[in-house]
């Protein structure tokens, strides 16, 4: 017998907008992940797409790395609009 492992379930509700996490499902395989999911989420016919990721292949940054990552390092003023000035002449930026 397969060992079951925790799917996780992201879903889009229409055409353009992007796939949000909406719940998990255990599964053996992604076919009958897959399949959990549909019974699961789509009952009332609210989403148009579903993608499922084994939790196990989920990568995330922890709070250790959370400083470099996320923070705008203050000496790079550069990757901000307002470091560069406008020259004379230029309209409509």
């Amino acid at each position: 017998m397969h060992e079951w492992k925790l799917w996780e379930v992201f879903a889009r509700s229409q055409n353009g907008v992007a796939h949000r996490h909406v719940g998990s499902v255990q599964a053996s395989d992604a076919a009958m992940a897959l399949q959990h999911a549909r019974d699961v989420f789509t009952r009332r016919g609210e989403f148009v797409s579903l993608w499922l990721v084994a939790a196990e292949d989920l990568v995330s940054s922890g709070e250790v790395e959370r400083a470099p990552w996320f923070e705008t390092a203050a000496d790079k003023g550069f990757r901000h609009a307002t470091y560069y000035e406008v020259p004379e002449g230029v309209q409509h930026l």
